[in-house]
């Protein structure tokens, strides 16, 4: 009761938000100061959020941001590929005895080299565990990634020589399967740099990158590279794979919940090979970081 005394004898409060005298006990500046206080921190909320918001508004042209980085593994090739959200871990093995199906019955010398891939999604890449296994959808689209990465090749300058690249997803926010032909090429370019230190080939079969992404029509509107939340709401999706001529590896189309006309077909492989040129820069960087060191 004493220190209430003290308070209220110094008159009217010192700061400037208070200006009416301190009651008893009860100081009106220290309620004004907590709405103040509260209005602040309202008002930091409501920024952050929009921030938040904002960020993850992109135009319909524009990538999610993508890095492609190394990964450590024991594996000739291997990166890292982050498109927003989706991480895939992309590696390539070399086996220098190839399956018997490649072996010439008449020389038993191999015919050419080959180039396959594997896909999973790890149990922890999505909200509801996936179980481990391969099941139908993994193997529809290792052999997707499979034969884009062989239009990347010259298969007979790597006779003798087969590449495996295994893409497994750690995160999966839609796109995985672009992301991962695009991280995979990557990893076999290394791979091949390797088989050619290695002397295990002597010329480089590498034609040319290849990368792959999608591309949908969401509300009406075409949108490159689609992440899950506009996946789902695509009426159009389309997958769409290029090499670095500019000619179309593969093209997959599905009108979801709906049908799309040939202007709109040509609309989203032009909005498609925009985007892939964007990824080959980011292939070429990765790669000639991978040179440096």
């Amino acid at each position: 009761m004493g220190r209430s005394q003290v308070i209220s004898s110094q008159g009217p409060c010192q700061l400037s938000s208070c200006p009416e005298p301190l009651e008893p006990i009860t100081c009106p500046c220290s309620r004004r100061s907590f709405d103040l206080h509260a209005s602040c921190i309202g008002l930091l909320l409501l920024v952050l959020l929009s921030i938040t918001v904002m960020s993850k508004i992109r135009r319909s042209n524009q990538l999610r941001p993508t890095t492609i980085r190394r990964y450590p593994t024991a594996a000739p090739g291997s990166v890292l590929i982050i498109q927003g959200r989706t991480r895939i871990i992309c590696t390539a093995s070399i086996a220098d005895k190839p399956p018997s199906w490649l072996i010439d019955k008449e020389t038993g010398q191999p015919k050419h080299g080959w180039v396959t891939a594997e896909y999973a999604m790890l149990p922890g890449s999505t909200p509801d565990r996936k179980r481990r296994g391969v099941d139908s959808r993994g193997t529809e689209i290792q052999r997707l990634i499979g034969r884009c990465l062989r239009a990347a090749v010259d298969l007979n300058k790597m006779a003798g020589l087969m590449v495996t690249c295994d893409c497994d997803v750690v995160c999966a926010d839609g796109g995985t399967r672009t992301a991962a032909v695009t991280g995979a090429y990557v990893a076999l370019a290394q791979a091949v740099a390797y088989a050619r230190r290695k002397r295990l080939i002597t010329a480089n079969p590498i034609i040319g990158p290849v990368a792959a992404v999608s591309v949908g029509i969401i509300d009406g509107k075409p949108r490159l590279d689609l992440d899950y939340e506009l996946d789902v709401r695509a009426e159009v999706d389309m997958n769409v794979a290029i090499n670095h001529r500019g000619r179309f590896v593969e093209v997959q189309g599905t009108g979801e919940q709906g049908t799309f006309s040939k202007r709109e077909l040509d609309n989203l492989l032009k909005l498609a090979t925009a985007g892939v040129r964007q990824l080959m820069k980011i292939q070429r960087a990765a790669l000639a970081r991978r040179i440096k060191k």
